[in-house]
């Protein structure tokens, strides 16, 4: 037991390298900052297109755009975009391959939330609200998309909270966040407690949102 606890709760490295992992959290924080709006922003635009589209064309397009980018894996998409990015004569920096990959693969997943959403709204509060002269643009943005939102607010919490653990695999192209902040603090170490104490950082910050989602589900259910 006690050398269980010396290789992954030894409180000594703990204390020796939480002010490099805390570096890293924040790399994590803003990192995530960024991609969950411009992720939820996209996947509002699909999931309208989707919707509110009369061309078949375009649906059927943005249905396979979706698909796609839900099967296809967020660290290969890195890597190609990364890596496979300067063959095509597009190189892009670390945080901006980051964001474009994370950006594609969590718009997807934001796009079938907000299409669930927007086909859960009544029809009729479109046509109330173009009956008092709102236009089709006014009435979605002031009626029909805050009811959507309001209606898989869960949902879109808990995919946030997926995109902060998957910020993780920014590691893959060296962007220093949190779990590869921990990985070079146990290649100093040679412990795995950095890791376990990632893994605590990770749950402290987590953890308040998790519940917060419980409590939605929980009202949504009931309502």
């Amino acid at each position: 037991m006690q050398s269980f606890v010396q290789n992954f709760f030894n409180l000594e490295i703990y204390a020796a390298v939480l002010p490099y992992l805390l570096q890293g959290l924040w790399t994590t924080v803003w990192l995530s900052a960024i991609v969950i709006p411009l992720g939820a922003a996209a996947g509002l635009a699909l999931a309208l297109g989707l919707t509110q589209s009369a061309g078949r064309l375009v649906r059927g397009a943005i249905v396979v755009w979706v698909d796609f980018f839900r099967a296809f894996p967020p660290l290969v998409l890195l890597i190609l975009i990364y890596f496979g990015g300067p063959f095509l004569g597009v190189e892009l920096n670390k945080v901006s391959a980051v964001v474009l990959a994370f950006v594609l693969n969590n718009s997807s997943y934001f796009a079938e939330v907000f299409r669930a959403g927007l086909e859960g709204v009544d029809k009729g509060q479109m046509e109330a609200s173009r009956s008092t002269g709102l236009t089709r643009a006014q009435a979605l943005r002031h009626v029909v998309v805050p009811q959507a939102v309001r209606n898989v607010l869960p949902d879109l919490v808990g995919n946030g909270i997926e995109i902060v653990k998957l910020t993780s695999i920014a590691s893959v192209v060296a962007i220093p966040e949190l779990l590869r902040s921990a990985r070079d603090a146990q290649s100093l170490v040679f412990n795995p407690s950095p890791v376990m104490l990632a893994a605590l950082i990770y749950l402290a910050l987590l953890w308040p949102l998790t519940r917060w989602l419980g409590r939605l589900e929980h009202r949504r259910a009931r309502a």
